[in-house]
């Protein structure tokens, strides 16, 4: 009679494998990306090194998110997602950057590529430590900026140089620098910014969205450097924000405790 319980138990097994496979292998093909837009930049064709970079972090925001929904989540698949962005996000970008702008400072180019790699290092291993938390309001922002899009911030100058919006001369000796330090304070600060893993939609509003993610994507393959230079100031617009939403929320959580603690209490006087 136990012959029925094992053969369950395999088939149970199987199929937990199966769910495994799905979101690993997606987390493998960015890897292949993110090492293929090396390869781009060595050639100097930057804008599909900056291509590559996007879908990149495109299969990072889908491999988690379908690992969640078909139950296939696994410590190796967290260990690999977190290898997969120190290459594609941390090292790629700084490859590409080096290759394009920041050689021709010299050991100060290096230096900064070296510090930017680091800094993601940092926070790729910060962001294991705090995951798997109990939920709470905090889980709607990120301690610092999340390792893809400091991957496409420090590309930002390399982007705004492929677009047709060149009606200003800049110096990209002076700016590409300034990116590589202001996002690497970025990636190991506890700036709170916002995650979008828990978006709220009222059924109304479901049709808009759809249109609005056609309309993004549709925008994206027609102009792909503008609307992703546009995107980058969008997202740095919403920096701000995000941290003074998150002051917000905290001091009405703080207040909310504080109440808590007081019906705890017993007034014997």
């Amino acid at each position: 009679m136990e012959q029925p319980k094992n053969n369950l138990k395999i088939v149970t097994e199987k199929k937990n494998n199966a769910r495994v496979i799905l979101p690993n292998m997606l987390t493998l093909i960015g890897v292949c990306i993110g090492l293929t837009s090396i390869r781009f930049a060595l050639d100097g064709r930057y804008e599909f090194a900056v291509i590559a970079i996007i879908l990149a972090a495109l299969i990072d925001g889908l491999d988690g998110r379908i690992a969640r929904l078909i139950k296939g989540t696994s410590k190796v698949g967290k260990e690999l997602d977190s290898l997969t962005d120190m290459i594609s996000f941390g090292v790629a970008p700084a490859f590409i950057m080096y290759f394009w702008k920041l050689n021709t400072l010299g050991r100060f180019g290096w230096l900064l590529c070296l510090v930017y790699v680091i800094c993601v290092a940092l926070r790729l291993a910060r962001f294991n430590v705090n995951t798997g938390q109990a939920p709470s309001w905090r889980d709607n922002f990120f301690e610092g900026v999340p390792s893809p899009a400091g991957g496409i911030l420090v590309l930002t100058p390399l982007i705004f140089s492929i677009t047709n919006f060149n009606l200003i001369q800049i110096n990209y000796e002076v700016v590409v620098p300034i990116f590589f330090i202001a996002t690497s304070l970025l990636l190991i600060s506890k700036f709170p910014s916002y995650s979008f893993k828990k978006i709220v939609i009222q059924r109304k509003a479901t049709i808009f969205l759809l249109f609005g993610i056609v309309l993004f994507f549709g925008l994206l393959l027609i102009y792909p450097f503008n609307i992703m230079f546009i995107s980058v100031l969008i997202y740095l617009g919403m920096l701000p924000i995000s941290f003074f939403h998150y002051q917000k929320l905290k001091k009405i959580n703080e207040d909310q405790n504080y109440k808590d603690d007081d019906d705890e209490l017993e007034d014997v006087l």
